[in-house]
């Protein structure tokens, strides 16, 4: 069943990991159309490129792909996305706000420009985008579309080398929650995802560590690591109509870490 047919896919940070995963999955799908933002340096290029021939060398041959390099925190970038896309496709179905970034660093002596960079990669980036976007589908006709904001389980919880992140991730699921409220007269749906651990490069070098990763694992219900697509399928029905009276929501896919406290 193709849960997205005929849809106009935006996925930020999609070079990689989550949103990847997503891509392919909106592709597999039924989208017909890919905005696929990336950060633009050399290492991303390589891998935008490579998921496009992954794309269409499969049988999403269906799906054209339009991507738009930038940081994320700048918020040119997000109306160049919208741009890039409006021009393309003529309207934004869905956007999944991905892109984020998790420097682990030590509360005490973290430079200031560690937290404001992951708060304007993370936080203010997601802000810039879900504007952007969100003012383009109240103009389109037919107006709305969904909106979802990549949050993390870290917007639950605390983390010893995380008081720089978690915030930011916090402040996604509250963004998502007020922008429902602000944008549902325009048939615009915002919700959150909220993963758990799972293996992208942001946790490689922390998972690297055998010890954390066996503590994880078993901390977790089902017995392992999260994967990208564990992520890209709730996307995918948060994005779909089979979700058409869900928003304001918070979905947490975390393997059942959350919930296994004793």
């Amino acid at each position: 069943m193709a849960l997205l047919a005929n849809k106009i896919v935006c996925i930020t940070g999609s070079s990689r990991g989550i949103g990847r995963a997503c891509a392919v999955e909106s592709a597999k799908h039924g989208a017909i159309g890919l905005i696929l933002h990336y950060f633009g340096d050399q290492e991303t290029e390589a891998e935008l490129q490579s998921l496009k021939e992954e794309i269409h060398a499969t049988t999403y041959n269906h799906c054209q792909v339009v991507g738009v390099p930038g940081d994320i925190a700048d918020s040119e970038t997000s109306q160049k996305i919208v741009e890039a896309g409006v021009e393309a496709f003529g309207r934004i179905d869905v956007l999944i706000s991905n892109a984020g970034i998790c420097p682990l660093a030590e509360f005490l002596t973290m430079p200031h420009a560690i937290w404001e960079r992951t708060r304007q990669v993370n936080l203010d980036g997601s802000f810039y985008v879900v504007q952007a976007v969100a003012n383009q589908m109240k103009s389109q006709v037919p107006q709305g579309g969904s909106i979802i904001g990549l949050a993390s389980i870290s917007a639950l919880v605390g983390g010893e080398f995380q008081c720089h992140y978690t915030p930011t991730k916090a402040g996604i699921v509250s963004m998502m929650q007020s922008c429902a409220i602000a944008l549902g007269k325009y048939n615009i749906r915002c919700n959150a995802i909220l993963p758990g651990t799972i293996a992208t490069d942001i946790n490689k070098e922390d998972l690297a560590n055998e010890e954390k990763r066996e503590y994880t694992i078993k901390r977790t219900v089902l017995g392992r690591l999260g994967a990208p697509d564990d992520i890209a399928g709730p996307m995918v029905f948060l994005a779909s109509d089979l979700a058409k009276y869900v928003t304001g929501a918070q979905l947490l896919v975390d393997g059942g870490l959350f919930v296994n406290l004793q």
